[in-house]
Protein backbone atom coordinates (compact mmCIF):
# COMPACT_ATOMS: atom_id res chain seq x y z
CA UNK A 1 0.00 0.00 0.00
CA UNK A 2 2.54 2.22 0.61
CA UNK A 3 3.71 1.59 -3.18
CA UNK A 4 0.90 2.89 -3.97
CA UNK A 5 0.30 6.16 -1.44
CA UNK A 6 3.70 7.55 -2.43
CA UNK A 7 2.50 8.32 -6.33
CA UNK A 8 -0.39 9.70 -4.76
CA UNK A 9 0.64 12.14 -2.48
CA UNK A 10 3.53 12.79 -5.16
CA UNK A 11 0.38 13.26 -7.87
CA UNK A 12 -1.48 15.57 -5.16
CA UNK A 13 1.38 17.50 -4.24
CA UNK A 14 2.07 18.42 -8.01
CA UNK A 15 -1.48 18.85 -9.03
CA UNK A 16 -3.21 19.41 -6.54
CA UNK A 17 -6.36 20.92 -8.38
CA UNK A 18 -7.21 17.15 -9.04
CA UNK A 19 -7.50 16.48 -5.61
CA UNK A 20 -9.68 19.75 -5.05
CA UNK A 21 -12.11 18.51 -8.30
CA UNK A 22 -12.47 15.20 -6.78
CA UNK A 23 -13.39 16.81 -3.54
CA UNK A 24 -16.03 19.36 -5.09
CA UNK A 25 -17.27 16.13 -7.63
CA UNK A 26 -17.48 13.55 -4.54
CA UNK A 27 -19.48 16.57 -2.76
CA UNK A 28 -21.53 17.54 -5.60
CA UNK A 29 -22.19 13.54 -6.60
CA UNK A 30 -23.21 12.99 -2.92
CA UNK A 31 -26.13 15.28 -3.52
CA UNK A 32 -27.37 13.70 -6.38
CA UNK A 33 -30.64 11.77 -6.07
CA UNK A 34 -30.27 8.04 -6.39
CA UNK A 35 -26.71 8.74 -7.24
CA UNK A 36 -25.92 10.20 -3.88
CA UNK A 37 -26.83 7.13 -2.08
CA UNK A 38 -23.93 4.49 -3.81
CA UNK A 39 -21.07 7.01 -4.51
CA UNK A 40 -18.81 7.18 -0.90
CA UNK A 41 -18.71 11.00 -1.71
CA UNK A 42 -17.94 10.82 2.49
CA UNK A 43 -15.37 8.23 2.26
CA UNK A 44 -13.71 10.19 -0.38
CA UNK A 45 -13.89 13.87 1.18
CA UNK A 46 -12.56 12.29 4.25
CA UNK A 47 -9.73 10.91 2.59
CA UNK A 48 -8.57 13.14 0.59
CA UNK A 49 -8.57 15.59 4.53
CA UNK A 50 -6.29 12.91 5.35
CA UNK A 51 -3.39 14.70 3.11
CA UNK A 52 -3.74 18.28 4.95
CA UNK A 53 -1.61 18.08 7.82
CA UNK A 54 1.37 16.71 5.35
CA UNK A 55 0.54 19.67 2.97
CA UNK A 56 -0.50 18.23 0.07
CA UNK A 57 -3.58 20.38 0.18
CA UNK A 58 -4.07 23.14 2.22
CA UNK A 59 -7.31 23.56 4.32
CA UNK A 60 -9.35 25.96 3.26
CA UNK A 61 -9.34 24.80 -0.23
CA UNK A 62 -11.01 21.74 1.15
CA UNK A 63 -13.39 23.08 2.91
CA UNK A 64 -14.26 25.30 -0.25
CA UNK A 65 -14.29 22.43 -3.16
CA UNK A 66 -16.47 20.46 -0.68
CA UNK A 67 -18.92 23.15 0.37
CA UNK A 68 -19.24 24.20 -3.21
CA UNK A 69 -20.07 21.11 -4.34
CA UNK A 70 -22.22 20.36 -1.78
CA UNK A 71 -24.66 24.08 -2.50
CA UNK A 72 -24.55 23.22 -6.46
CA UNK A 73 -25.50 19.30 -5.92
CA UNK A 74 -28.20 20.29 -3.36
CA UNK A 75 -29.28 23.21 -5.06
CA UNK A 76 -29.59 21.52 -8.38
CA UNK A 77 -31.86 18.63 -6.57
CA UNK A 78 -33.93 21.12 -5.45
CA UNK A 79 -34.31 23.15 -8.52
CA UNK A 80 -35.39 20.13 -9.91
CA UNK A 81 -38.45 18.88 -7.46
CA UNK A 82 -39.76 22.78 -7.49
CA UNK A 83 -39.97 22.78 -11.34
CA UNK A 84 -41.35 19.30 -11.82
CA UNK A 85 -42.99 19.67 -8.30
CA UNK A 86 -44.83 16.01 -7.07
CA UNK A 87 -44.39 14.65 -10.39
CA UNK A 88 -40.47 13.98 -9.94
CA UNK A 89 -41.38 11.79 -7.06
CA UNK A 90 -43.12 9.28 -9.42
CA UNK A 91 -40.51 9.75 -12.36
CA UNK A 92 -37.66 7.09 -13.09
CA UNK A 93 -35.28 7.09 -11.49
CA UNK A 94 -36.81 7.77 -8.00
CA UNK A 95 -39.15 4.99 -8.78
CA UNK A 96 -36.99 2.55 -8.13
CA UNK A 97 -36.10 3.38 -4.52
CA UNK A 98 -39.89 3.74 -3.35
CA UNK A 99 -38.26 3.33 0.48
CA UNK A 100 -36.04 6.19 0.52
CA UNK A 101 -38.62 8.50 -1.27
CA UNK A 102 -40.86 7.70 1.38
CA UNK A 103 -38.11 8.00 4.16
CA UNK A 104 -37.35 11.33 2.92
CA UNK A 105 -41.06 12.50 2.66
CA UNK A 106 -41.50 11.15 6.14
CA UNK A 107 -38.49 13.36 7.28
CA UNK A 108 -39.50 15.93 5.60
CA UNK A 109 -43.19 16.18 7.00
CA UNK A 110 -41.33 15.32 10.60
CA UNK A 111 -39.04 18.55 10.65
CA UNK A 112 -40.44 20.47 8.30
CA UNK A 113 -37.73 23.59 7.42
CA UNK A 114 -35.03 21.46 9.62
CA UNK A 115 -35.17 18.77 7.53
CA UNK A 116 -32.90 20.25 4.79
CA UNK A 117 -30.52 20.84 7.70
CA UNK A 118 -30.18 17.44 9.30
CA UNK A 119 -30.66 16.01 6.17
CA UNK A 120 -27.03 17.14 5.30
CA UNK A 121 -25.77 14.38 7.77
CA UNK A 122 -27.96 11.59 7.65
CA UNK A 123 -26.78 8.90 4.73
CA UNK A 124 -28.99 8.16 2.24
CA UNK A 125 -31.98 10.26 2.83
CA UNK A 126 -29.48 13.51 2.57
CA UNK A 127 -29.45 12.14 -1.79
CA UNK A 128 -33.28 13.00 -1.55
CA UNK A 129 -34.42 15.70 0.35
CA UNK A 130 -33.53 18.41 -1.33
CA UNK A 131 -35.24 17.54 -4.36
CA UNK A 132 -38.49 16.49 -1.85
CA UNK A 133 -38.01 19.68 -0.32
CA UNK A 134 -38.80 21.36 -3.68
CA UNK A 135 -41.14 18.81 -4.69
CA UNK A 136 -43.15 20.06 -1.84
CA UNK A 137 -42.89 23.73 -2.26
CA UNK A 138 -40.11 24.80 -0.14
CA UNK A 139 -39.96 28.38 -1.11
CA UNK A 140 -36.09 29.35 -2.63
CA UNK A 141 -35.43 31.82 -0.29
CA UNK A 142 -36.29 29.15 3.15
CA UNK A 143 -34.21 25.93 1.50
CA UNK A 144 -31.36 27.93 0.91
CA UNK A 145 -31.19 29.93 4.66
CA UNK A 146 -31.42 26.20 6.08
CA UNK A 147 -29.31 24.20 3.44
CA UNK A 148 -26.22 26.98 3.02
CA UNK A 149 -25.72 27.14 7.26
CA UNK A 150 -26.06 23.31 6.84
CA UNK A 151 -23.06 22.85 4.38
CA UNK A 152 -21.10 25.31 6.46
CA UNK A 153 -21.55 23.09 9.25
CA UNK A 154 -21.68 20.09 7.36
CA UNK A 155 -18.14 20.35 5.32
CA UNK A 156 -15.80 21.58 8.48
CA UNK A 157 -17.52 18.03 10.44
CA UNK A 158 -16.41 16.04 7.24
CA UNK A 159 -12.72 17.18 6.77
CA UNK A 160 -11.88 18.05 10.29
CA UNK A 161 -12.04 14.53 11.06
CA UNK A 162 -9.43 13.57 9.09
CA UNK A 163 -7.30 16.68 9.47
CA UNK A 164 -7.26 15.79 13.35
CA UNK A 165 -6.95 12.09 13.59
CA UNK A 166 -3.53 12.36 10.96
CA UNK A 167 -2.22 15.94 12.94
CA UNK A 168 -2.93 14.16 16.39
CA UNK A 169 -1.57 10.49 15.89
CA UNK A 170 1.54 12.08 14.07
CA UNK A 171 2.07 13.84 17.51
CA UNK A 172 0.89 10.86 19.63
CA UNK A 173 3.86 8.42 17.87
CA UNK A 174 6.23 11.38 17.78
CA UNK A 175 6.80 10.65 14.19
CA UNK A 176 9.08 13.73 14.16
CA UNK A 177 11.77 11.66 12.88
CA UNK A 178 9.70 9.56 11.08
CA UNK A 179 7.21 11.36 9.58
CA UNK A 180 7.54 10.08 5.67
CA UNK A 181 6.69 6.39 6.91
CA UNK A 182 4.10 7.86 9.97
CA UNK A 183 2.21 9.87 7.21
CA UNK A 184 1.82 6.69 5.34
CA UNK A 185 0.32 4.62 8.06
CA UNK A 186 -1.66 7.66 9.45
CA UNK A 187 -2.96 8.19 5.73
CA UNK A 188 -3.86 4.37 5.28
CA UNK A 189 -5.75 4.20 8.91
CA UNK A 190 -7.96 7.21 7.88
CA UNK A 191 -8.73 5.84 4.47
CA UNK A 192 -9.53 2.19 5.83
CA UNK A 193 -11.31 3.68 8.66
CA UNK A 194 -13.42 5.50 6.12
CA UNK A 195 -13.91 2.56 3.84
CA UNK A 196 -14.73 0.52 6.47
CA UNK A 197 -17.60 2.80 7.90
CA UNK A 198 -19.03 3.03 4.47
CA UNK A 199 -19.19 -0.67 4.24
CA UNK A 200 -20.85 -0.89 7.40
CA UNK A 201 -23.68 1.87 6.38
CA UNK A 202 -24.20 -0.57 3.36
CA UNK A 203 -24.63 -3.56 5.02
CA UNK A 204 -26.63 -2.05 7.39
CA UNK A 205 -29.11 -0.53 4.90
CA UNK A 206 -29.33 -3.76 2.45
CA UNK A 207 -30.38 -6.06 5.78
CA UNK A 208 -33.01 -3.81 6.28
CA UNK A 209 -36.43 -5.23 5.86
CA UNK A 210 -38.09 -4.08 2.23
CA UNK A 211 -34.15 -2.02 1.48
CA UNK A 212 -34.10 -2.08 -2.21
CA UNK A 213 -30.46 -2.77 -3.30
CA UNK A 214 -29.36 -0.35 -6.03
CA UNK A 215 -29.24 -1.25 -9.49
Amino acid sequence: MTSFLDPLIAFVSAHPWLGYLTLFLAALLEAVPVVGSVIPGSTIILALSALVPGGELQLPWVLLSAALGAVLGDGSAYWIGHRRQREILNTWPLTNYPRVVAESESFFHRFGTWAVFFARFVPPVRAFVPVTAGALGMAPAKFYAVNIPAILAWAPAHVLPGVLAVSALHDYAGLHHHQHTGKHIWILAVVAGAVVLWLTIRAIRRRRPGAKRPA
